[in-house]
Parts: structure tokens; C-alpha cells; sequence
């Protein structure tokens, strides 16, 4: 091969070859976030499956129940007031690692799932009533994120209540 061939082939290499190589690289990058995003969802699922389980160990505080409960003993108040405190380290940490103002597709669908169980919990009475002090030395942005979940729950909720006016 003379100089000209090799001058001609490292041209296609530049013009073809350096694109083509940043694009695989580009590719590879975002299946990488991929896979790790996919993970995370993964284990903090696994961790709110926890959760319920020990919502379950202890059926005498009701907390499947969609309203509040009113005659629980001092004893079941605290550990009503543990299990949302692991609640909220929980919802925490789901915000923390996923949620984006500009999520991906597939990204805001995991994101509307971690979304549905707050709305669910901030349907409850008790739970909003306990925010203000579950929330305090929280994440900023994570708590005004919930208290807006929660406002909009309790006006939800009060919209599907019967009217006195009957």
C-alpha cells in the first residue's frame, strides 16, 4: 500500500469511522443509565414490597383501611407513627433517585408508579395529618412534592364525601 491508500483510508476512517464510534459509545452510555435506572426501580420496589409486609405483621393498626383510625391505644399510635416515618425514608428515597423534571418515557411511567402509592397513603387522613412532622429535615423539593400530593388527596377526598346538604 502506497501513502496515498493510507491518506484515503484514514479520511473514511475520520469521516465514517469516529462518527460511527461515538454513536455505538453514545448508545452504549444511555443502555448503561438504562440497566442502572431499571435497578434502582428494582430494589426500592423490593423495599416497598417490604414495607407492606410489615404493614401486614400488624393488621390490629388498619392501615390497608382507607380512613383514619380513631381507637388505637398510645402503643399503636407509635408504631403507626414508625411504620409512616419508614413510609416516608422510603417515598424519600424513591424521589431522590427518580424522579426528573425531564423524565423519559420509560422513566416517568416508573416514576407515575412510586406516584400512584404516595397518592394512595395521602388519601389517608392520618398520613396527612402526620406529614408536617414526618417531613421535618427531609429533602426540600421531596416535601413540598409530597404536601402537594397530599393537598390535592384531601381535596379529592372531600369531594367524594356525601353532601350534608341532602
Amino acid at each position: 500500500m502506497n501513502l496515498e491508500t493510507w491518506e484515503l483510508l484514514s479520511y473514511i476512517v475520520t469521516v465514517f469511522g469516529l462518527p460511527l464510534a461515538i454513536i455505538f459509545f453514545i448508545m452504549e452510555q444511555r443502555k448503561e443509565r438504562e440497566n442502572e435506572d431499571e435497578e434502582v426501580y428494582q430494589l426500592l420496589t423490593t423495599d416497598y414490597t417490604d414495607f407492606l409486609k410489615l404493614v401486614m405483621a400488624h393488621p390490629d393498626l388498619k392501615l390497608r383501611s382507607q380512613t383514619e383510625t380513631n381507637d388505637l391505644t398510645e402503643e399503636q399510635r407509635e408504631r403507626v407513627l414508625v411504620l409512616f416515618e419508614i413510609l416516608i425514608s422510603l417515598f424519600e428515597r424513591a424521589y431522590l433517585l427518580s424522579y426528573d423534571e425531564d423524565m423519559s418515557g420509560k422513566q416517568q411511567r416508573r416514576w407515575l408508579s412510586w406516584e400512584d402509592f404516595m397518592r394512595e397513603w395521602c388519601g389517608r387522613e392520618d398520613f396527612r395529618k402526620l406529614l408536617p412532622r414526618l417531613l421535618q429535615g427531609e429533602d426540600p423539593d421531596f416535601a413540598a412534592y409530597i404536601l402537594r400530593l397530599a393537598t390535592q388527596e384531601a381535596v379529592k377526598t372531600a369531594s367524594e364525601q356525601p353532601s350534608s346538604h341532602g
